[in-house]
């Protein structure tokens, strides 16, 4: 063996060890000392989150491509996501949700329809304020995005009903900037079924889904199985030759029975293809008590609000719902999302996790401490304290789902 290359080895190894040795210990850190070095990791290291539905936001809100985009280069008082808490938070590539509701699949071409128009829409965000974002479409897009300090913008399509019945479409959404496609949202469609929709209209995967999934992999499209029934999850895992995404989804053991969660056998599964599930906050995602909670606040609010004779709008109101759902606070925690994490990584390894938070997605049902794209620190801290590293704690934020990226670009790649 080259006596050169042995000797590069061994000082790499040398230097390796001594990284390790120096590393700090961050379970015997105070909380705030802990905090503090969450920010300095969050801010110096890529972040991607797998699922921001800013877009459908600002549809919401009545933005168009005709009437100004809203302005989320400052800090805006609704919502999840900005600039500013963006920065804070050390947000760097929040993927921008083309979300078709499952409505629109009864009107044919409505759905290409709408995902054209938020793709527009967030296009426009890039091009609106260019020194704050950029578009993204390969994991080098957002490294060199992230050296300028601009934040990227890549985009997932939430409902592959936007592909209609034309499995050109795939192709046709790919050069549109498209880089996964979540298969379904809330009903069956023509790719597959859906884990809301307990029709099982196609058993699985359709015959069409089957097209869709390995033209995706032909074009460079990551197939995402959030939203998927088991079924669909399974029979995409035997048909893709790359590894899949689940975008935002949390792990079922925390809440029985929701399908929308991911199983012990598809986290298993996931991770045998080499995928990458990137966890969900929501409160119904994170914490099946949450539901039950929040209802029984929002009952007793109502029926305060009808004694009382007063409306949500009436100051005496406001301020007694601030303080009655302060101290019946319904909301999971930080800690409850760390423990997602936890679950993933003991069931299969550290290098299956990522952040898929839905902000602007599940409306006012986020943890205590994870309200806004300003907090990941929040999360990172208590991961640190859990004993994870910063190379584990750069796995989740990025590195991850670049590899899986990466996978799917060098396979199109392979095809051409």
């Amino acid at each position: 063996m080259n006596r050169n290359f042995i000797l590069a080895a061994l000082l790499a190894l040398t230097a390796s060890c001594s990284q390790k040795e120096n590393a700090p210990d961050y379970t015997k850190m105070s909380d705030e000392e802990r905090l503090k070095a969450a920010i300095e990791i969050a801010q110096s290291t890529i972040m991607v989150d797998g699922h921001v539905d800013l877009p459908y936001r600002m549809k919401v809100g009545r933005f168009t491509l005709q009437r100004e985009i809203l302005d989320v280069s400052v800090r805006t008082p609704d919502g999840n996501f900005d600039y500013p808490r963006s920065k804070e938070g050390g947000l760097d590539a929040p993927f921008m949700s083309i979300y078709i509701p499952a409505g629109n699949q009864a009107i044919p071409g409505a759905s290409k329809a709408l995902a054209d128009s938020l793709i527009l829409m967030t296009e426009r965000l890039a091009s609106t304020f260019p020194d704050k974002f950029a578009m993204a479409y390969s994991p080098a897009d957002i490294e060199a995005n992230f050296a300028k300090g601009l934040i990227s913008l890549p985009m997932g399509m939430e409902n592959g009903a936007g592909i209609e019945d034309d499995l050109s479409n795939v192709e046709y959404f790919y050069k549109r900037g498209i880089r996964y496609i979540t298969l379904t949202h809330g009903k069956d469609n023509l790719i597959g079924d859906a884990s809301y929709d307990t029709t099982g209209t196609n058993g699985g995967l359709s015959e069409f889904g089957e097209k869709v999934v390995a033209e995706m992999n032909r074009v460079g499209i990551m197939v995402d199985l959030s939203h998927v029934s088991d079924n669909t999850f399974r029979d995409a895992l035997a048909i893709t030759k790359v590894p899949v995404i689940a975008s935002h989804s949390s792990v079922r053991k925390f809440t029985p029975g929701f399908e929308r969660n991911m199983s012990d056998e598809l986290i298993q599964a996931m991770a045998k293809n080499g995928g990458v599930m990137m966890i969900n906050f929501g409160g119904s995602f994170i914490d099946s008590a949450y539901a039950a909670g929040s209802a029984k606040v929002r009952e007793h609010i109502v029926n305060w609000l009808a004694e009382n004779n007063l409306s949500r709008s009436d100051s005496a109101a406001q301020a007694y719902i601030q303080e009655y759902s302060e101290k019946n606070n319904p909301f999971p925690t930080v800690q409850r999302v760390a423990d997602h994490f936890d679950h993933v990584v003991n069931l299969v390894g550290i290098d299956y996790v990522g952040l898929g938070s839905d902000f602007d997605g599940v409306g006012d049902s986020l943890p205590t401490g994870l309200k806004d794209v300003s907090m990941f620190p929040n999360l990172i801290a208590e991961l640190l304290k859990r004993g994870y590293s910063r190379e584990d704690i750069e796995k989740i934020c990025y590195k991850n789902v670049f590899r899986v990226w990466k996978a799917v670009e060098d396979y199109a790649a392979s095809q051409k």
